[in-house]
């Protein structure tokens, strides 16, 4: 499974590089607000420093709702770098666009799916990933995990390629779960990647190795 970080913060994404299992970023225009970049040269300049330093795909949004202006700002934003995949959220226009994207063999990412219908059609479109937000399911009182199962099962009937992202990551057992029932990614905040290292009994038993290694020197 591939390890995404969902962050437009630099230093976290060094650090998640830098623990050597990083294989990609997402971001959205939230995500580059919360870290104050506003104005698009600036974040088409931000969208460059993220593609510097990882090594796998990166996400970038279009704010359109229109297939022209999709393609337009996928132009704009294929440019930056190889790496960068364009993020399309699942509208009408927005299947539309992935369609003619695919056709053109560039990269991208169906976004704010909620549904296992939403996945097939993306899918169907030629996207190279399907983002369903499990976490803001779980938010409204529904399994969010289903739907992971829901679009496992579809695209393995079908054959489809297209690779299930699983987004909205709250924390590790959810990374875990989408593991364990076959999502090929999961983008997650970096709290929740390194809360995988975590465990009291490594604590306690790494605590008593230091303990017992300051004998040797006696």
């Amino acid at each position: 499974m591939k390890f995404f970080i969902d962050t437009a913060n630099l230093a976290q994404i060094k650090e998640a590089q830098e623990l050597g299992i990083l294989d990609g970023v997402t971001t959205n225009p939230s995500l580059m607000a919360k870290e104050g970049v506003v104005g698009k040269n600036n974040v088409l300049a931000h969208y460059k420093a993220i593609c510097d330093i990882v090594d796998g795909d990166v996400s970038a949004e279009v704010i359109s709702t229109d297939v022209q202006g999709m393609l337009r700002e996928a132009e704009e934003l294929c440019e930056i770098d190889p790496k960068i995949v364009i993020k399309i959220p699942i509208i009408a226009d927005g299947i539309k666009a992935i369609k003619q994207l695919s056709a053109r063999e560039i990269k991208t990412n169906c976004t704010l799916i909620f549904s296992s219908g939403q996945a097939l059609l993306a899918a169907k479109a030629g996207a190279t990933y399907v983002s369903p937000f499990i976490g803001r399911l779980d938010d409204i009182s529904t399994e969010g995990l289903e739907i992971i199962e829901d679009i496992r099962a579809i695209f393995d009937n079908y054959g489809y390629t297209t690779e299930i992202l699983a987004a909205s990551i709250r924390g590790p057992m959810h990374i875990i779960n989408c593991a364990k029932i076959g999502a090929d990614v999961v983008t997650a905040p970096l709290s929740a990647i390194t809360a995988l290292l975590k465990h009291p009994l490594t604590d306690s038993g790494l605590a008593k190795f230091l303990e017992d290694a300051k004998k040797f020197n006696v």
